[in-house]
């Protein structure tokens, strides 16, 4: 069997290769149907460079150093950050190449984002997440996201998103 994914901050020669790999996860799941700006989503996707310098990119690699999936962490306050407020930590673009599906890797970067709001002294993690989102969904709830349908919010007309909270409980005195 082989290892558990191994979640770490993206190197700069992996950029381009994340940028592909979030692209791909999102085409692949036809995630930007709906989004009437759908070419200028796919470029944010593919800029892994700029996440990389206005927030924390991880990456989740396997033993053999494949490229499994990425995902964006960021604090309030920061360009990336879409929900969070103070005391909140958040995530976006949570991305699982198709090669590296039920291989632990979505599961994997979410709980190092977990971690890293802990760390950051932060109370919760907020997400937003298109309905069609099933499996994202599935894994959120599973490790304790509960829905809150008061901060759903529409970045473009058209495009719904649903928000997810987890209460990581008191930061560090």
């Amino acid at each position: 069997m082989p290892d558990r994914p191994v979640v770490r901050t993206a190197l700069p020669t992996e950029h381009e290769a994340v940028g592909e790999v979030t692209l791909g996860a999102y085409l692949a799941d036809d995630l930007l149907r709906a989004d009437p700006d759908a070419a200028a989503y796919s470029e944010e996707l593919r800029d892994a460079a700029r996440r990389a310098t206005e927030a924390e990119l991880l990456v989740a690699v396997d033993d053999s150093g494949e490229l499994l999936g990425t995902v964006t962490f960021c604090l309030p306050g920061t360009s990336y950050a879409e929900l969070a407020g103070p005391g909140e930590a958040e995530f976006r673009m949570l991305a699982v190449a198709p090669s590296g599906r039920r291989r632990g890797a979505g599961r994997a970067l979410v709980l190092a984002c977990l971690d890293r709001a802990r760390e950051a002294g932060a109370r919760a993690v907020v997400i937003s997440s298109l309905a069609t989102m099933t499996a994202a969904h599935t894994l959120y709830q599973g490790l304790g996201f509960r829905r809150a349908p008061d901060r759903d919010w529409e970045p473009l007309p058209g495009v719904q998103l649903r928000a997810y909270v987890l209460e990581l409980g008191p930061g560090p005195s």
